[in-house]
């Protein structure tokens, strides 16, 4: 489609088998400055718009081969967002109003109107363009926040990539485990980003940044006159997420007082604003996630055991930095690309020492830390290389530590449990590949995790 004077021009297919209403309607929209295609059957109208891909098709309902429903039919089937003028001959408004219900976007009345032909062929050109510029802001959307943003080429976070994927198009509740800093935001976003709600909100909800005082308002909303402050009413967050996707950040840390009434919301999807007294309906697909062992709250009665079930139909561990030192170079390419732009410098690559140095430190800020460790260099740096000297001391003092030794960790069974531990952590907590990297049976793995307590 083209502009011309803020009027959108377009590619359209004529499919009508009078030659006279072809030739007025191509010579209209020609002088219009329209591309204009011209078929006089439903099966020819067919191939030329598979062949030239239209922005709007006018429509005969009575076409000589094939009904003009049925013509409409495969063009929705084919083309969905294709939008569909039909043509009808006066007396058969019932069939246009048939027509619409089917998926046209309008109808025009022989003998036409040229200035309704004109505006009718405007309005479908306009939401073609608007369904175009949707579609592009789909595609950045997904380039920016779907899996593909996720850096790693590790088998142990292509793992997780791997059923994060397979995962994203449902409409189960996910549960994402992993500690500070790992990215768990950046994996519930991809998983909205790629399902069936992507082009719907996505709100996130740091419960731990949230007084508990005000979650119960921030999560379902208030009335005017529910509290001392409350001058106006105002919708909280599982109303803004409606038909998306709420991401509960940090659930372990939500008041025992309010969990009730957010299993409650998860359950019925209905709930109460603060001081309301009418139920209120959402549809909403739920992702949390946690830095604690949610099952051990549950035992010290911490945590909701129903609510905790509720959310932990689907979980996902994502692994720490230090599990995936493979992916540590490409991360860095990334930040410095990204920091430099933000900051205007001009760095380009790193020494290799300094890889050497990241490689060895532990990480216990996983992610965010290295980006905030590589800010900090970047700020520091005045050369367009990163040098060995710009690595702050704690991680090059850290490096050149010794391995510690423990005695304690010489003890047969510390030794098992932790190879356990360090099996299912790289496996993403899947027991038959964590079984399969330990060369033993998933029943014989259980077995240890039973007698060892790992849950």
């Amino acid at each position: 489609m083209a502009e011309k004077e803020g009027y959108t021009m377009g590619r359209i297919l004529i499919i009508d088998d009078e030659n006279l209403v072809r030739w007025s309607i191509e010579k209209l929209l020609t002088k219009e400055g329209h591309e204009v295609i011209s078929a006089s059957t439903g099966a020819e109208g067919l191939l030329k718009l598979r062949e030239h891909v239209p922005d709007v098709v006018l429509l005969d309902m009575k076409l000589p081969d094939i009904d003009g429903i049925e013509v409409l039919r495969t063009i929705k089937k084919e083309f969905i967002n294709l939008p569909v003028v039909m043509i009808t001959a006066y007396g058969s408004i019932d069939s246009a109003v048939d027509a619409i219900k089917t998926g046209a976007f309008d109808y025009i009345v022989k003998p036409f109107d040229a200035e309704k032909l004109k505006i009718s062929i405007a309005r479908a050109l306009e939401m073609s363009k608007l369904r175009d510029e949707l579609g592009l802001f789909k595609d950045a959307e997904k380039k920016r926040y779907g899996f593909n943003s996720i850096i790693g080429d590790s088998e142990t976070i292509r793992v997780v990539i791997d059923f994060a994927k397979k995962i994203a198009d449902s409409q189960s509740t996910v549960l994402l485990y992993g500690e500070s800093g790992t990215g768990k935001e950046l994996f519930a976003r991809a998983i909205h980003s790629e399902g069936q709600r992507q082009a719907k909100p996505f709100v996130a909800v740091n419960c731990t940044a949230l007084p508990s005082q005000l979650i119960e308002s921030e999560l379902f909303g208030y009335e005017k006159g529910a509290f001392t402050d409350a001058r106006s009413s105002k919708k909280g967050m599982f109303e803004l997420a409606n038909s998306g996707t709420l991401f509960l950040d940090e659930i372990g840390d939500i008041e025992l007082s309010v969990q009730s009434k957010l299993l409650r919301a998860i359950e019925t999807k209905n709930f109460r604003r603060l001081g309301g007294t009418k139920d209120i309906y959402v549809d909403v697909r739920i992702i949390s996630a946690t830095n604690s062992d949610l099952k051990k709250k549950v035992d010290e009665k911490a945590f909701r055991e129903d609510l905790f079930y509720r959310l932990n139909v689907v979980p996902l561990f994502i692994p720490p930095l230090r599990n995936r030192k493979h992916d540590i170079p490409l991360l860095v390419d990334y930040f410095i690309k990204t920091i430099s732009e933000e900051l205007k410098k001009e760095i380009r690559s790193v020494e290799n020492e300094v890889i050497d140095y990241f490689t060895n430190y532990s990480w216990p800020g996983n992610i965010r830390e290295l980006k905030n460790v590589l800010e900090r260099m970047i700020l520091l740096s005045n050369d367009k290389l990163l040098r060995k000297e710009h690595v702050p001391v704690e991680i090059t003092e850290y490096s050149q530590k010794p391995p510690l030794i423990q005695t304690e960790s010489l003890e047969l069974e510390k030794v098992e449990k932790n190879l356990i531990l360090k099996a299912l952590e790289l496996a993403g907590r899947n027991q038959t590949k964590a079984a399969k990297s330990l060369s033993v049976s998933r029943d014989t793995l259980r077995y240890r995790m039973k007698k060892y307590n790992i849950s």
